[in-house]
């Protein structure tokens, strides 16, 4: 089974098939209308004394040749292509005994026109123009000059419709460059927005961890001289936290530099993304340092969720914990995961005394705020009524798709 449809075969052919296709078309229309068809008496056009002669046909052939030469060349050198065109209509116009270049004579001239006002700059298309254009008027006045009759309204109709021709390539032209401008756009807007996903990353590893190693020195610090093992062993967390992050850094930086999407410059898999699985392990850690975090989970809160939502209810959880150890002035707070039909509630509760970065001067309420909203959430922070702070978030949880079997 094909991953993609096959392009249709109008799009698989070259500008300068379509020129040759439309010079064909119209030299069999030539000599139709020349023939009474079936339901006429008489045929439309009566027949130039040169067209069914040896030399008439010889210059037919040689406008069909100029111009099967042009459109073998459009693409390439447009501007050579519209020359050899326009010599193969005048030379075949002259054997049709009429006052002007046909439409029919001109199909190719204005395929062509179309073609390179849609493929190349204005200033190309609109010479393009001017010489198909200044090739009919100079057609009429040679005629002119020379005492013979001239069609003027039905150049006119051939006037118009390379013209025509030409605003729809500019159209396309037109349409392609926006289409390609709203491509750049989405580009960039997509890699903004990758860029302020990786700052939220760095901001919640690097945050919590800091937050842990600073609670973790002070302890150290103030027992160093009356419990040596007790320093020593919050010297230890420091350590491991600090190997965590530079860790978690460097995966990071990997994936940045990563040629594909599943291994770093090294070649190792990266480590997957941090979901609520391991908020028993941030409260382990956050216990360790002086806080306690007491972590409830209420309803089908361990449920599989989406990896997306998974990960920033994590992320929310974290940052909610990283402010009370650095600003609550508490020993403990309070965590509660409820899974509740479509909905995943999150709230980090405490009874500390400090400001809970209420202010929001600080980055953490701004992303958690943020994360939420990306999945269409609702997010809550202020000083709860009987003292403390407290986050809340609420996360619509959609159907995770059925396995196939």
């Amino acid at each position: 089974m094909q991953a993609t449809p096959p392009v249709p075969l109008p799009r698989r052919m070259s500008p300068g098939v379509w020129a040759a296709c439309a010079w064909c078309a119209g030299l069999a229309f030539t000599f139709l209308i020349r023939l009474a068809l079936p339901g006429e008496e008489e045929a439309s056009h009566s027949a130039g004394v040169l067209i069914y002669r040896w030399d008439g046909l010889l210059q037919l052939a040689l406008g069909t040749a100029l111009t099967l030469r042009g459109a073998r060349v459009l693409v390439r050198r447009p501007l050579r292509a519209m020359c050899l065109l326009l010599a193969g209509a005048a030379v075949a116009t002259t054997a049709l005994g009429v006052g002007e270049i046909p439409l029919a004579q001109y199909l190719a001239v204005a395929t062509a026109v179309h073609v390179v006002a849609a493929t190349r700059p204005r200033r190309t298309g609109v010479l393009a123009l001017g010489m198909a254009l200044g090739t009919l008027v100079l057609y009429l006045a040679v005629r002119l000059l020379a005492g013979w009759n001239i069609g003027t309204s039905a150049e006119l109709a051939v006037a118009l419709v390379t013209v025509i021709a030409w605003l729809i390539g500019r159209s396309t032209a037109e349409t392609r460059a926006h289409g390609e401008a709203l491509r750049a756009q989405a580009a960039a807007r997509a890699v903004t927005e990758e860029r302020l996903r990786i700052a939220r990353e760095l901001h919640d590893m690097v945050a919590h961890s800091i937050g842990i190693i600073a609670l973790q020195a002070g302890a150290a610090r103030r027992v160093i001289d009356t419990q040596p093992a007790g320093a020593r062993e919050a010297l230890t967390s420091i350590e491991q936290t600090g190997r965590e992050t530079l860790s978690g850094l460097r995966r990071m930086l990997g994936a940045l530099r990563g040629t594909g999407p599943e291994e770093g410059p090294s070649g190792p898999p990266l480590a997957p993304q941090p979901g609520l699985a391991q908020l028993g392990r941030l409260a382990a850690d956050t216990t360790a340092a002086g806080v306690r975090v007491e972590v409830r989970w209420l309803g089908e809160a361990t449920a599989p969720l989406p990896p997306e939502i998974d990960m920033s209810a994590y992320r929310i959880v974290q940052e909610a914990v990283t402010n009370v150890v650095r600003h609550a002035a508490t020993d403990r707070c309070r965590v509660t995961i409820e899974r509740a039909g479509d909905a995943l509630g999150i709230e980090v509760s405490d009874r500390g005394r400090g400001a809970g970065a209420a202010g929001g001067a600080g980055y953490g309420l701004v992303g958690m705020r943020e994360r939420a909203e990306l999945l269409d959430g609702e997010f809550s922070a202020g000083h709860a009524p009987g003292g403390g702070f407290r986050v809340t978030a609420r996360l619509p949880v959609p159907p995770l798709p059925a396995a196939v079997a």
